[in-house]
C-alpha cells in the first residue's frame, strides 16, 4: 500500500506539470526523482522543443538534476516518477543511475521501452533493473497526451 499512498500525492503534481508542458507546446510529460522517504529532490517536464534538444525528455532532466543535488551519479536510494512509460533512452539512463524504483502513468505502445516495445530492463545486457510500478493515473496521463495530439492535428 506504500506505493498507492505516494502515487496519490505524486501523480497529480506530475500531471499538473505535464499540462504546463503541453501549454508550452511540449509533449505533456513530467518526471520527478524522490528520496526513499518521498521527498522530491528534482522535478522536470519535457523541454525538447523549448530547448531545441532531443535529449531533454522530462526523465533525463529530472535524473540530471537529482545527480547534481546529490553530487553523485548513483541514485540507488531514489525513485523516479513519470507520467508516461519511459523510452529506450530514458530507460538506459534509469539503469545507469541505478534508480531504486520506477513509477509511471500511461503505457506507451509506440515508444515505451519498459512494459512495451524492447522491454529494456528484461534484456540480458541491462545491468540494473529497478522495481517497476506502471499504470498509475494512467487514464488521466493518457487523456493529456490524447488531447495534446488531437489539438495538433
Amino acid at each position: 500500500m506504500e506505493q498507492a499512498t505516494k502515487a496519490d500525492g505524486m501523480m497529480p503534481v506530475l500531471l499538473a506539470h505535464a499540462k504546463a508542458a503541453a501549454d508550452a507546446g511540449e509533449v505533456p510529460v513530467a518526471a520527478a526523482v524522490t528520496l526513499s522517504d518521498g521527498k522530491v529532490i528534482a522535478m522536470a517536464e519535457n523541454r525538447m522543443m523549448r530547448d531545441d534538444n532531443a535529449l531533454h525528455h522530462a526523465e533525463m532532466l529530472a535524473i540530471r538534476e537529482a545527480m547534481w543535488v546529490r553530487k553523485t551519479s548513483r541514485l540507488d536510494d531514489c525513485d523516479l516518477w513519470v507520467t508516461l512509460e519511459p523510452c529506450t533512452m530514458c530507460a538506459g539512463a534509469i539503469a545507469h543511475a541505478r534508480l531504486r524504483r520506477l513509477y509511471f502513468g500511461a503505457f506507451d505502445q509506440k515508444a515505451g521501452a519498459v512494459e512495451s516495445g524492447v522491454r529494456f530492463f528484461d534484456q540480458p545486457s541491462c545491468h540494473h533493473r529497478p522495481e517497476i510500478y506502471g499504470g498509475l493515473s494512467a487514464a488521466a496521463a493518457a487523456d493529456l497526451l490524447r488531447i495534446f495530439f488531437q489539438n495538433r492535428r
